[in-house]
């Protein structure tokens, strides 16, 4: 592998790169500073470094909240977080990569652990992961982003924490709408049909638009495409790891099924101007009769809406012509290989593998835990609107680990939002082979970054 090249595609990419395995969620905490990155001694004190993401509102102390029952049962230990931006995060950690000069543990998008693991900056895990309670403790879709795809079985990260969309649809317009929810929502065909049902729909006067989500504009534009791509049998990046075939026969049939619920009256096309917190914010103000979006919106409902949280359920994604699927992204922990404490490190991330340190940090983060048994806990007993997540957790999928996806997420995010231009009318009429036209472009520009690890 060509590291020399590898280091500056991966420094060159851009911000959609930072946010592609994390959600992108809509939090916005301000950068604490990450000097001192690297592990000391301090008195009797073994102090374990940690850069974080601004997972949840108060991350730092969200975060040393958690940890609390692991500092008092090992009082030899103190760890000191840092919380860096999405924004800046991708920049530090590649400095930090090819430096040397990083922290103990760091937190990665599960399309980061690939392309830092491939610059050779992490430790390898797998001889440790059954003090995680071993790989089959994790939802299997979570364990590839952990790996360099054709590269080994040698795991790089534990997997953190999922994120993932599922249905969020308005109990009484179901039923205005003569929707069944249970059923209606199964298949592509049976949601296509209920949206249709809930195109004349009027709630307290207000004409119900049936789906809302956003378009070009939004940091998720990938995320929110893929499960459409999946379910016709298609993919990113060929079985060779190094073609992309987002423009194959199967890939384009689902990107047109999803994009045309626009151009078919279906889907919002005011919706298409604006970014993912828009969107929940429009449908918590009742503009909707369905979205899809990540577990957080939950606790956004519940907090902020409490009389609407009351008429909405949720789905798991429904299933396409060739299978159901579902977007999985998130973060993992890593130990970069310079660290010096990485006895210490590692008890660190065994804690926070826990299910009851899962449960607590999702409760406040929103996310979904990535330890099966966290799942048989009461974080879904309690929670209505999780039962759906739970089951989707079983058809997840995440990108393909290899080291150029990140840099080839640039051009990603510019062919789909190329894509909703043409839904748009920014080319003139709404012309299906331009969609093609675009992707095979797209193709060809993701496969020469491919082909250049």
């Amino acid at each position: 592998m060509n590291k020399k090249l590898l280091s500056k595609l991966l420094v060159s990419a851009l911000l959609v790169t930072s946010l592609a395995g994390c959600g992108g969620t809509t939090t916005n905490t301000a950068n604490a500073s990450a000097e001192g990155s690297s592990a000391s001694q301090t008195g009797e004190k073994t102090v374990v470094t940690m850069w974080i993401m601004p997972n949840s509102g108060t991350p730092d102390e969200d975060f040393m909240e958690i940890l609390k029952p692991f500092l008092e049962a090992n009082p030899d230990i103190e760890v000191q977080p840092t919380v860096l931006d999405w924004g800046s995060a991708w920049t530090k950690l590649t400095t930090a990569a090819t430096s040397g000069e990083g922290p103990d543990i760091t937190q990665l998008g599960t399309t980061q652990i690939a392309a830092i693991a491939a610059m050779g900056a992490l430790e390898e895990l797998t001889p440790i992961y059954d003090r995680f309670g071993g790989a089959d403790a994790f939802y299997e879709a979570t364990l590839p982003t952990t790996k360099i795809l054709g590269a080994g079985d040698e795991m790089y990260a534990a997997p953190w924490f999922i994120d993932t969309r599922a249905l969020f649809y308005r109990k009484d317009v179901c039923e205005a709408a003569g929707v069944n929810p249970e059923t209606d929502f199964e298949t592509w065909d049976s949601f296509k049909e209920a949206l249709t049902k809930m195109k004349d729909v009027e709630i307290d006067g207000k004409k119900i638009t049936p789906l809302g989500m956003p378009g070009k504009n939004d940091w998720n534009v990938i995320h929110n495409f893929a499960p459409w791509i999946w379910g016709t049998g298609g993919e990113f990046i060929a079985e060779d790891n190094t073609t992309c075939v987002i423009n194959s026969d199967e890939a384009v049939k689902g990107v047109q099924f999803y994009t045309e619920l626009a151009t078919e009256g279906l889907l919002s096309m005011a919706g298409l101007e604006k970014n993912s917190a828009e969107i929940e914010a429009t449908f918590n103000e009742g503009e909707f009769g369905t979205m899809f979006s990540g577990a957080y919106e939950i606790a956004t409902l519940r907090r902020e809406k409490p009389e609407l949280a009351e008429k909405v359920g949720t789905a798991p994604f429904p299933a396409g012509p060739e299978g159901r699927y579902a977007f999985f992204g998130g973060s993992g922990l890593s130990v970069f290989k310079t660290s010096k404490n990485k006895e210490a490190a590692y008890k660190v991330i065994e804690y926070l593998m826990t299910p009851e340190a899962q449960v607590a940090y999702q409760e406040k983060c929103g996310n979904l835990p990535t330890v099966k048994a966290a799942y048989e806990t009461e974080f879904v007993a309690n929670e209505e609107m999780r039962k759906a997540f739970k089951e989707q957790a079983d058809f997840g999928k995440a990108y393909p680990s290899v080291a150029g996806w990140g840099p080839s997420e640039t051009i990603l995010q510019k062919g789909l939002s190329n894509v909703w231009d043409n839904v748009m009318g920014v080319f003139g009429a709404y012309d299906p082979a331009k969609t093609k036209e675009i992707l095979d472009q797209t193709a060809s520009e993701c496969t020469v970054i491919y082909n250049e690890q």
